[in-house]
């Protein structure tokens, strides 16, 4: 009674066997037959001297600067490589130990061998820089040498120098480090920041990762990002902002333009940075750089507020919510959030609330240009203010304090 399933079982296989099998007959046959339907090969065609003058320019115009020896990359790392430096830093901080190590009854168990007391640590850091006279001044970020008790600097032929801090400044991130290495050392040429576009190349060189003579390349993504928008808040600068790849230890090393000249100091100081960098303007260090290779301090002046861009969209929805702080007026300006105590804007009488509309007569519409225009006054400067108190305008003088002594 099995049998009919059986034999229906076998027509089946039989049947997709020899499905299988033609199919295969097919294919090869098909592949043999379709090259010889396709046509001769096609002839090579010698282009005319005009379209051949065409394909030329069109190379050019994709790869810019391109050398018969190598690219404009190549052209512009071989003129600045040389004075690329690593530094590595040590420092010796103090740890106290888990207070579970004094306990009687702990040592009793594990012995009295176990530290007591405050015990020393040395921590170690890298970074990048680069030289920038032949007599050994290098440049590089403040946070890369901060607190360090040894410096340590690596030339690109091997040389190990014994380097040491000049002067730093921890508001623009910027230092100087000398070292003693001979009058032979390379320098690297700066350029000029105030010339750069967005949209121009970009060649970040340093030692990122603690991988010595790494070059990446991206295009300016934009200029003048503040540090604030950036989120640091405690720096002045107006960053270069690229897509050439900074990771830490390219903090230091020279931003370059396609010609090879610095643009700026790359500073790696945003850990969650995905696809974008930022950059010191070099026109920015070249005044602090001379400052800080002679010792000495650079004075930055402040006025002592927290404050915000304010426009009427802004203040309009802030005005809507019935749990806001305080009202402000719906106009263009600049919102002091905060008055910090025993400050010169205390000083003055500043409020919180108060908008910021002119700085000694120039209309300010951004915190970002306000803090630019303080930044560039002096300590000891009377600043005139035209300030918005509610429906009522006034006028406001602060003298510009010492940024270091509220710090």
């Amino acid at each position: 009674m099995q049998f009919p399933k059986f034999f229906r079982f076998l027509r089946q296989v039989s049947t997709y066997v020899i499905a299988t099998f033609l199919g295969g007959i097919l294919a090869f046959g098909a592949y043999r037959v379709l090259p010889s339907q396709a046509g001769p090969a096609p002839k090579e065609v010698a282009l005319t001297p005009g379209a051949s003058e065409l394909v030329a320019q069109s190379s050019i115009s994709r790869i810019p600067n391109t050398a018969a020896t190598g690219s404009f990359v190549t052209a512009a790392v071989n003129r600045v490589g040389a004075a690329v430096v690593r530094i590595d830093t040590e420092r010796t901080v103090n740890r106290n130990i888990d207070p579970l190590f004094d306990d009687p009854f702990f040592r009793r168990f594990f012995g009295e061998e176990l530290p007591r007391g405050p015990m020393q640590e040395r921590l170690r850091g890298q970074g990048s820089g680069f030289i920038i006279d032949k007599s050994g001044i290098i440049l590089t970020n403040s946070h890369v040498v901060n607190q360090a008790d040894k410096v340590t600097v690596t030339l690109k032929d091997g040389r190990t120098i014994e380097g040491k801090v000049q002067g730093a400044d921890p508001v623009t991130d910027l230092a100087v480090v000398k070292i003693d290495g001979g009058s032979d050392l390379p320098v690297a040429p700066l350029g000029d920041s105030n010339e750069v576009q967005v949209g121009d190349w970009a060649i970040a060189v340093g030692n990122p990762l603690g991988l010595d003579n790494t070059v990446t390349l991206g295009i300016i993504s934009t200029l003048k990002r503040s540090s604030a928008a950036v989120g640091i808040p405690d720096k002045r600068l107006d960053f270069i902002q690229t897509d050439a790849a900074i990771n830490p230890g390219n903090s230091g090393g020279p931003l370059l333009n396609q010609q090879g000249e610095v643009i700026g100091i790359n500073t790696a100081i945003r850990a969650d940075a995905m696809g974008i960098g930022f950059a010191i303007p070099i026109n920015q260090a070249k005044t602090i750089s001379v400052q800080l290779a002679r010792g000495e301090r650079v004075a930055h002046p402040y006025l002592g507020v927290q404050m915000a861009t304010l426009t009427p969209q802004v203040a309009a929805e802030n005005n809507s919510d019935p749990n806001a702080p305080l009202q402000v007026p719906e106009i263009n300006g600049v919102l002091v959030v905060r008055v910090l105590p025993n400050t010169p804007a205390a000083k003055s009488g500043m409020r919180r609330g108060d908008v910021i509309l002119e700085i000694d007569g120039q209309p300010v519409k951004t915190a970002a240009e306000l803090q630019r225009i303080v930044e560039n006054s002096r300590v000891g400067q009377v600043i005139q203010m035209k300030v918005q108190r509610a429906s009522q305008a006034t006028s406001i003088s602060v003298r510009a304090g010492e940024l270091q002594e509220q710090s």
